[in-house]
Parts: C-alpha cells; structure tokens; sequence
C-alpha cells in the first residue's frame, strides 16, 4: 500500500492551496483518511480527518480555512487550504487506516508535502 501526497508549495499569507493523496494497493477501506502536518521543532498534529460515512474532523487552528474531501473512487483525498496563515507553514502528511479483505489494518503514511506560507 503507497499513499502519494502532492500540492504542496509556496504561497503568500492569505493564499490558498490543495493537497492531494491517492492511495494505492490491495485494499479493503480506507476509514478513516487525513491530513496530519509537522512544523520545524514541533511534533505532528491532526489536520483534518474524514470517515467513509463522512464524518469530518477538524483541528480548531484549521476550521473555517480548511477543508477536506474524498474524491468519488473513495482512495482520494484532499485539502483545500484557503486563507493560508504563515503558521501554517509545515510538512503535510496524507494518512489512512487501512483494512486489508483479510479483516487486518494498519496504519499508512504518505511522503509529507511541504507548505510554506511567506511573503
């Protein structure tokens, strides 16, 4: 199973910016996926995530700005970024919890994607 994150870039404040993650693999679910994102010096915390049935999580840093979505085919997921602050600037990371057609799971992160806002 690979999770492959992209989008990431430079922005100025107050610019926006969508990440995207596919999954790929032998799988069964993904439920829930998400966004998680670690800056210099601190440790990685949620972003956003987002269940099957679609329930949505936030970080409170993020809500109003932020959004995240599954695409159609379910192993997709994004992040409209809008309003970008400069302490947003971070390594995103694309996650899922993966359920094999054996029952089993496992967690799954992707290469992180690097946001800086700046101007």
């Amino acid at each position: 199973v690979q999770l492959q994150a992209s989008g990431g870039g430079l922005v100025q404040p107050g610019g926006s910016l969508r990440l995207s993650c596919a999954a790929s693999g032998t799988i069964f679910s993904l439920n829930p996926m998400g966004w998680y994102r670690q800056a210099p010096g601190n440790q990685r915390e949620l972003v956003a995530t987002i269940t099957s049935g679609g329930t949505l999580n936030y970080a409170d840093s993020v809500k109003g700005r932020f959004t995240i979505s599954r695409g159609n085919a379910k192993n997709t997921v994004y992040l409209q970024m809008n309003s970008l602050k400069p302490e947003d600037t971070a390594a995103y990371y694309c996650y899922a919890k993966v359920t094999y057609y054996s029952g089993s799971s496992s967690n799954y992160w992707g290469q992180g994607t690097h946001v800086t806002v700046s101007s």
